[in-house]
């Protein structure tokens, strides 16, 4: 009987990952794209998502790559991958006419934001924030696909300064760990900006390299070193940056490629995704408990006030990252979002004598999979995860809607990247 269950449970998968697929897949039109990148951060897969982005830029109009937090040195990376591949360039160009000089794509890299703002969510505006609004001002029908790899604090300055350009946006929000960075950009458009067409993807992005296939030439490192390594410029650049492949933020991208663009919630090689239900957050005016909780990749907002008289107050939290609090009408404000189902303790350090050394705890549980029967009115155009248990893996929700199209996607991907290693036949 059990058999029999899970042989019905894969059919469903199976078909689940695979309906539509001739009718929803490769549009003929190129899609409007701006990257935001965290390149040059703390993890390595920016480089690679970057590397295969170059690789498909025949098949996109790129028209911006934006340098967000916590890129230590900027456009600088971003910079060095175009360098790759305009070695690559010219073998690239016997496939496809359509691949971009490298010059045309130097000129539409931009600095972003370099820090994250207070809690308020925003700053002054930047070279990136000044250029998505310029881009998404041009007189052309198609969305402009904003994805968004690492921080999202250039999306927030764009919508605060020019909130007018919202309808032409289609975002593509690599969470998780960067909402946990960029909570206060991210809670800021929550806040004021819900009719954004928005995916969040908190851990669906996960599917690119956790789960599905992973045997012999499949596996993360396999691949890598058979289709991959020392196939030209582009090959050994991404090599040089990680042996393993990771990727997380290339979801983003072959959603457009493979799938259907305008409707997150059918199959797609970057997951397959829910109408999202209100925005988790909760809001303390005390210290709180392990008693206290928040979903999973919610929003706690903490509120302290006080009566000392301060000339220059100020307030750090110290959780899982220190995290700077706002300090406005004698109050002080946190906002923290976990990424992670946990007990997370946190402490107090400020020049406020009465919130000074003050501790305390949150609870962090995985969004319950009732969540998708309860639609939010408000957020019609969000989309998030599905948290159906059939989908979840290795603890992370929704991806197995995206790791079920592995060896199809990384079939794709190494014949790709076999345009670096020779010219076509006929050459």
């Amino acid at each position: 009987m059990k058999q029999n269950f899970l042989l019905l449970l894969s059919i469903i998968l199976f078909n689940q990952c695979h309906q539509n697929e001739t009718e929803n897949l490769k549009t003929s039109e190129n899609h409007r794209i701006i990257v935001t990148t965290d390149i040059g951060g703390t993890d390595f897969d920016d480089y690679q998502s970057m590397a295969h982005l170059l690789l498909y830029a025949d098949t996109f109009d790129i028209e911006g790559i934006i340098s967000s937090p916590y890129g230590e040195r900027g456009k600088a990376h971003i910079l060095e991958a175009i360098d790759a591949y305009e070695v690559d360039y010219l073998k690239l160009k016997a496939y496809s006419e359509k691949y971009p000089s490298a010059d045309s794509l130097r000129k539409i890299v931009k600095q972003g934001a370099t820090d994250i703002p207070g809690p308020i969510g925003y700053s002054e505006p930047t070279e990136g924030s000044e250029w998505i609004i310029e881009c998404a001002k041009r007189n052309d029908p198609r969305p402009l696909n904003v994805l968004v790899w690492g921080g999202i604090e250039d999306l927030a300055q764009t919508l605060h300064d020019a909130p007018d350009i919202l309808p032409k946006l289609h975002v593509f929000f690599i969470g998780g760990p960067n909402k946990k960075w960029s909570v206060n950009a991210y809670q800021y458009i929550v806040e004021n900006h819900p009719d954004l067409w928005f995916i969040e993807s908190n851990a669906t992005y996960r599917g690119w390299f956790v789960g599905g296939n992973q045997t012999g030439k499949w596996s993360n490192t396999e691949f890598v070193s058979t289709f991959i390594k020392s196939f030209g410029a582009l090959g050994n650049y991404f090599y040089s940056k990680g042996t393993v492949m990771k990727m997380g933020d290339t979801p983003s991208l072959m959603r457009l490629f493979h799938g259907a663009p305008d409707d997150p919630t059918q199959p797609s090689w970057g997951g397959q995704y829910v109408c999202a239900w209100n925005r988790p957050h909760k809001k303390f005016t005390r210290i709180t408990t392990e008693k206290d909780s928040i979903e999973q990749f919610g929003v706690m907002e903490l509120l302290m006030p006080y009566s000392d008289v301060i000339t220059a107050p100020y307030a750090t939290m110290n959780i899982d990252r220190p995290i700077q609090a706002q300090v406005q009408n004698d109050t002080v404000r946190f906002l923290f979002s976990p990424k992670n189902p946990s007990n997370y303790k946190y402490n107090i350090t400020s020049n406020i004598p009465s919130i000074n050394n003050l501790s305390g705890s949150i609870t962090s549980y995985q969004p319950p999979a009732s969540n998708k029967l309860h639609p939010s009115s408000l957020y019609a155009n969000w989309w998030t995860d599905d948290p159906s248990p059939e989908f979840m893996e290795d603890g992370h929700i929704g991806i197995k809607t995206l790791n079920c199209w592995r060896e199809e996607f990384l079939k794709d991907f190494a014949e790709r990247m076999s345009r670096c290693a020779h010219l076509p036949d006929e050459y």
